[in-house]
């Protein structure tokens, strides 16, 4: 049993999930830039500098209670986004989620992998009861990701995002995935219905 601290590395057949490092700065600066990536993410309009970055993801791997993993695509061998599991409710062994993919990631299905590693970790590694996250409403794109792992819709909060690029208010989707779920299914939810099914 690993807990937080524990920074580990965690490899699909199309996505290695593994710590940041120094050099992930100017490559995260520029996902992070990305507009389809600030659009979708509801993200500020503030900008982030590279000092500031540096300071964030070179302080990623010292954190007890979260964890950051960078996303690179193993055709590739670029880092393409960032897994994240953080707002660790220990008590009550449940955790937030969140993702974004880049650019360079997009439609080839490294983001559903990295969702299936990083959710798998939480249960079957840290041992948590339920992972939660929410999506916006205009992201079906991601919904379908998470879906396709398992996460289940919850609700919404309405308009609860303020888009500032389209001027408009954006409801957010809650979604989460329990540890009997996952024991069921292991993120493919479609398979184990159609194998018990038949």
């Amino acid at each position: 049993m690993s807990d937080f601290s524990v920074k580990p590395v965690l490899r699909g057949e199309r996505a290695l999930l593994r710590p940041f490092t120094e050099e992930d700065v100017p490559v995260m600066a520029r996902i992070l830039a990305d507009p389809e990536v600030v659009r979708l993410t509801g993200s500020t309009e503030e900008e982030f500098g590279l000092d500031r970055l540096r300071a964030w993801y070179g302080s990623r791997n010292d954190q007890a209670d979260r964890l950051d993993l960078g996303i690179v695509d193993l055709a590739s061998g670029e880092l393409v986004g960032e897994a994240v599991l953080n707002d660790w409710d220990e008590p009550n062994r449940n955790c937030n989620f969140r993702i974004l993919i880049g650019p360079g990631g997009r439609d080839r299905g490294l983001g559903t992998e990295a969702v299936r590693l990083m959710v798998g970790h939480a249960f079957e590694q840290l041992a948590l009861h339920r992972v939660s996250l929410h999506v916006l409403a205009h992201n079906p794109r991601a919904r379908r990701a998470y879906e396709k792992a398992g996460f289940v819709a919850e609700g919404v909060n309405r308009q609860s995002v303020w888009q500032w690029q389209s001027g408009e208010w954006i409801d957010e989707v809650r979604m989460s995935i329990l540890a009997p779920e996952w024991a069921d299914h292991h993120g493919r939810p479609d398979a184990a219905h159609s194998s018990t099914a038949g």
